[in-house]
């Protein structure tokens, strides 16, 4: 694949290499000083590869001290090497075996990327493009081999010597040296392999398999936190079961380990047969771990579990294709996830990941199709749209095809292309031959940017008792994609008649229905319904069957009645947020809102809180206002977040501050003294008074700061104990400051927990948080190369606190731009998420934007960026 001066990589360009490795020995030789890798890479040519081919190998800040074909060693002319490559002149055109040995410095390896050490811990991190930082390799993901990796290691330093595979030998090295050996008999890419050298403390289990497989199971970490381990273990075993009863995937090898880490760019690794994981998504106890750290922890814990099969065993042919692996291990997860916990929460909390990430994203300057055909860094590719938007189309795909035709497609992917790099071309075949379908238009989801907006106006008939409604799409142009194709959308719903019951029809024409769906494969469609007796309430889009901005006819009355009858728990949700939202945005436009509607509100939201039919994790959801981001979105330009906020504030206060009587008696209602437990309706519980704490707090109820300081002092849980300062320190009460200082003093030696404080404190809306991120950053015993807490502060500051953020006098743009530029110089990786904080720019109101611009603007005339931020960079402010 070929690059320009700007080194975009295209899709168009895409070419097998002319050799491909089909077999690696690795022997790594780690000592504190400094670590040795020998490779001997068996080569094959290619069929077609021409005599004189060269051999071209990636590398990256690499020291090459030998290089032989077949034990010989090569001439001085016979190769060429740099940090960056080893191309060998002219190989032999059979099978031969190349062996290559470099140096390595894992201790001052800052990018966290390749080998490196963390916490005196040797571990990689290879996706995508970090194991050419270990040895010279076709480091591409459609060169598969099998790996065999010997480790050696001070005993005394590195008791613990883990890769991929089996271990199959291990012994005395002498001179206070150990060694083991590792064998994957699985081909695999190079950016799946992993090694792990260290002191570490374990949990062990096992897990016997559908067909009676005996898993060694275990979990490593820092000396001390084992007993952290334990729900990690729990959700590991929970997830191979769980695929084993959906999908019938077993597990492939012997042993399942896991490594936890504190300094990891990402948040875990689905290395086979060998995890390695960011320790936040590991470790888990009552006291320093919320509900939402043990839902994280159970969710990934399966994500990288569920990747054995659709991202290990099935790879992706090229880069361009990560949604193949991602969006469709995600939409597995999600799966997990709801027949774990509640489907409806977790579909609602779904949604809301994708509206408050992706939607953004696919809305400004880094747009991108779900499978782009270019780019010019691919770690900046690692995003909502890869993971989100591809769960949702692989979600609207099964329900397209229903359950049983799901599973077909599924069980023939795994069929057919089982130890094969692929496409998303193939993936999709293989549904349309088992379901006998044509998904040639569907595809398109996977090939264009932007998120469709979805219009759909309606009208009723009463002496012809016919219903009418007519659906219309549309999707705005995006960066490189200034004309759209109309998308297949399958569109759930069902018509809810006056009595609140489900409405029937004799006939129907005029569009694609099947049942309660609705497919829209056209600009628009008008669907007639004939043989409604009474004009219906629609409820449409159920369970958000297609990721899409959907505008409708329907009144806030019409609202009110979803809210109170839609038997979808989706569609009662959204019908609340619309009515909220309908209120915010003509707030912020100048339109005050009506008293009458207000109270409207008000009543509904009441009635959610004493439906005792709805579980507390849905009631927790629901009695919430759209976010200040959403309400920016919805606005879309010349926003000011300051005003936004102040309106989200006051119909807070509308809404909720005349409830405070019957929210203080729920709130008291909720309060337990079980035991903690982390299972779905404790959590549910616990979410709900949360809520309603917070609601106390967000519509100025008297005894709202000091119930917060009361709960924050009598917590058993991190739950309730976060809850109540994050409440605090959201609306800066008079409380806060004692609470953050006390929590600090408390956790302050818990680097998991001391994220905690750091967001909250990045996240006050008060004038003075910008001095208090800076003074705290600037701390000499900050750790400025972890990237756990760079993103907790800084992170935290530029994509959760827009008013401060975005401050008219530009000083939040300016501290985030200049934080960026000093990052880049030690992990681009970081520095360049942070810097998608600014996607918002093109949105705000002239002043913001003009300073927005101008901190960007600085920021590339410094030059000497790296290609993750200026890539970023450049495509932000192209926005």
């Amino acid at each position: 694949m070929r690059t320009d001066s700007e080194h975009t990589i295209y899709l168009k360009d895409y070419t097998p290499s002319p050799y491909t490795i089909v077999a690696v020995d690795l022997d790594f030789r780690i000592t504190a000083e400094g670590t040795r890798v020998r490779a001997l890479l068996t080569v094959e040519p290619r069929e077609g590869t021409e005599p004189g081919t060269p051999l071209v190998l990636d590398g990256n800040e690499l020291t090459l001290t030998s290089v032989a074909i077949d034990g010989a060693p090569l001439m001085v002319s016979s190769y060429a090497a740099d940090a960056d490559s080893l191309t060998i002149v002219e190989p032999p055109l059979r099978r031969f075996v190349l062996e290559t040995e470099v140096s390595l410095k894992p201790e001052t390896n800052t990018r966290l990327m390749g080998l490196y050490r963390s916490s005196g811990t040797w571990c990689t991190q290879c996706e995508p493009e970090g194991f050419r930082r270990i040895t010279y390799y076709l480091d591409r993901p459609d060169n598969l081999a099998v790996f065999r990796v010997t480790m050696t290691a001070p005993r005394d330093i590195a008791p613990v010597l883990l890769a991929n595979g089996n271990k199959v030998a291990a012994g005395d090295a002498g001179d206070g040296m150990h060694y083991a050996v590792w064998e994957d008999p699985h081909l695999k890419p190079a950016y799946l392999f992993a090694l792990v050298a260290g002191d570490l403390g374990s949990i062990t289990d096992n897990f016997t398999t559908a067909s009676g497989r005996k898993v060694d199971l275990a979990i490593y970490c820092e000396h001390g936190k084992e007993d952290q381990c334990h729900w990690a273990m729990d959700s590991l075993k929970r997830s191979m079961s769980w695929d084993e009863r959906r999908f019938g995937r077993e597990y492939d090898l012997d042993i399942f380990n896991i490594v936890a880490v504190s300094d990891f760019n990402f948040g875990a690794m689905e290395n086979k047969g060998l995890n390695i994981f960011n320790d936040k998504l590991v470790f888990a106890k009552p006291d320093t771990a919320t509900d939402g750290d043990y839902e994280n922890i159970e969710r990934v814990i399966a994500h990288e579990y569920f990747h054995n099969w659709t991202g290990n065993r099935i790879t992706c042919r090229d880069w361009f294709q990560l949604c193949l692996k991602e969006g469709l291990t995600v939409y597995r997860d999600q799966e997990f996830t709801s027949d774990e916990r509640s489907r409806a929460v977790k579909r609602i909390s779904d949604v809301q990941t994708l509206r408050s990430a992706q939607f953004p994203e696919d809305g400004g300057p880094l747009a991108h199709p779900a499978r782009p055909d270019q780019y010019r860094e691919i770690n900046n590719f690692y995003t909502a749209t890869v993971y989100e938007k591809g769960a949702e189309i692989v979600r609207m795909l099964a329900t397209l095809l229903g359950e049983a035709g799901f599973r077909k497609g599924m069980d023939l992917y795994f069929e057919r292309h089982d130890g094969r790099a692929t496409t998303i071309e193939a993936f999709l075949a293989v549904f349309a031959e088992a379901n006998q379908i044509d998904l040639g238009q569907f595809q398109t989801w996977y090939l264009q940017a932007g998120t469709p907006k979805l219009t759909v106006s309606d009208s009723y008939d009463a002496a012809a008792q016919t219903y009418r409604l007519k659906l219309e799409q549309k999707t705005e142009p995006t960066p490189g994609q200034p004309t759209k194709q109309a998308l297949v959308m399958p569109i759930k719903f069902g018509l809810i008649g006056p009595n609140g019951s489900p409405m029937g029809w004799s006939h129907v024409s005029g569009g694609d229905v099947r049942d309660d769906m609705i497919v829209l494969s056209g600009d628009s469609a008008e669907i007639v319904f004939t043989g409604v007796a009474n004009r219906p309430v629609p409820s449409l889009l159920r369970g958000f069957s297609a990721p899409v901005n959907m505008t409708t006819t329907l009144t806030q009355d019409d609202r009110l009645f979803l809210a109170r009858h839609d038997s979808d728990p989706f569609g009662r949700w959204q019908a609340l947020q619309d009515v909220s939202m309908a209120l915010a945005v003509g707030a912020v436009n100048g339109t005050p809102w009506a008293e009458d509607a207000v109270t409207a509100l008000r009543q509904a939201m009441a009635d959610t809180l004493a439906n005792d039919n709805l579980d507390d994790a849905f009631k927790a959801l629901a009695l919430v206002l759209p976010g200040e981001a959403l309400i920016a979105r919805t606005i879309g330009k010349d926003i000011d977040p300051a005003k936004i906020h102040d309106v989200r504030d006051q119909l807070n206060r509308a809404v909720f501050g005349p409830l405070t009587s019957q929210v203080t008696a729920a709130y008291i209602k909720l309060t337990s003294d079980l035991p903690y437990a982390p299972d779905a309706a404790s959590s549910g519980r616990r979410a709900l008074r949360n809520r309603l704490l917070g609601l106390l707090v967000a519509s100025g109820a008297s005894e709202g700061p000091k119930l917060a300081a009361q709960q924050y002092a009598d917590a058993s849980n991190m739950t309730d104990r976060f809850a109540a300062l994050a409440v605090s320190g959201a609306a800066w009460t008079g409380e806060a400051p004692v609470l953050l200082a006390d929590f600090r003093t408390r956790f302050g030696g818990d680097p998991l927990v001391l994220d905690k404080w750091l967001s909250v404190s990045a996240s006050a809306q008060d004038d003075g948080v910008l001095e208090r991120v800076r003074a705290i950053l600037a701390d000499p015993n900050f750790p400025k190369n972890n990237p756990n807490r760079l993103r907790a502060l800084v992170g935290a500051f530029a994509m959760n606190n827009p008013t401060q953020f975005a401050r008219p006098d530009g000083a939040g743009f300016r501290f985030v731009a200049d934080f960026v530029a000093d990052v880049d110089t030690r992990n681009p990786q970081v520095a360049a998420r942070v810097l998608t904080g600014f996607r918002i720019w093109p949105m705000l109101e002239p002043v913001r934007r003009a300073a927005a611009k101008s901190a960007l603007t600085t920021l590339q005339s410094k030059g000497g960026l790296s290609r993750n931020t200026a890539d970023i960079l450049t495509r932000t402010l192209a926005g």
